[in-house]
């Protein structure tokens, strides 16, 4: 496994589809943020569910995903459920 499988919440499976994505670094997957990585993964996985979502964002905030704030977790789900399929 690679570098992104040592942030919080990313296992091989989720490394492997944010490399597929052509998100292959800590950095990258920062820049682009766990909403438009997440919809990089839906188009290889069309299963990509919330809990996914939520897996990004407390990695790019380096923390488990139970540990992300009510509010973040708000605007996440109210994403996920205008996109998705």
């Amino acid at each position: 496994m690679g570098e992104l499988s040592k942030l919080p919440n990313i296992g091989k499976k989720v490394e492997e589809q944010l490399v597929q994505a052509g998100i292959e670094s800590i950095d990258k997957l920062k820049q682009m943020g766990s909403k438009s990585a997440w919809l990089k993964i839906q188009e290889i996985d069309e299963s990509a569910c919330i809990h996914r979502l939520l897996a990004l964002e407390g990695a790019i905030q380096g923390v488990k995903k139970t540990m992300l704030s009510d509010e973040v977790k708000a605007d996440l789900k109210e994403f996920y459920q205008g996109h998705r399929k």
